[in-house]
C-alpha cells in the first residue's frame, strides 16, 4: 500500500456543498475508521480539500473517492491524485 494524497477543488455550487456536507463528513469518517483515509480537510479557505488516502494505486485512491456524496453530487469540479512518499515525520495509525 502507498499513500496518495488527493486534491479536490470544489464547484460554485455552495448551496448544493453545504448540503451534502454532513453525508459527505461521514463518508470519509467511515474510510478514516478503516484506515483507508489518513486525513482530510479543507485548503486554501474551503475552496478545494486533501484527503489523504491508503491504496494500491492512484487509479484506486480516486476510485475509492469515487463514492464520496460530494463526487456524486456534483460538487467536485476537479480531482487531481499524486503519490506521496512520507521520509520524516509521519501519519498515526
Amino acid at each position: 500500500m502507498s499513500i496518495y494524497a488527493v486534491s479536490y477543488t470544489y464547484s460554485d455550487d455552495v448551496a448544493t456543498r453545504d448540503e451534502v456536507r454532513p453525508s459527505h463528513r461521514d463518508f470519509l469518517r467511515g474510510l478514516n475508521a478503516e484506515g483507508i483515509v489518513r486525513a482530510s480537510g479543507p485548503v486554501d479557505g474551503g475552496v478545494g480539500a486533501l484527503v489523504v488516502v491508503e491504496a494500491e494505486s492512484a487509479d484506486d485512491a480516486l476510485r475509492i473517492l469515487d463514492a464520496d456524496p460530494f463526487e456524486v453530487r456534483g460538487v467536485i469540479a476537479e480531482r487531481s491524485v499524486r503519490q506521496w512518499d512520507v521520509v520524516i515525520g509521519g501519519l498515526a495509525e
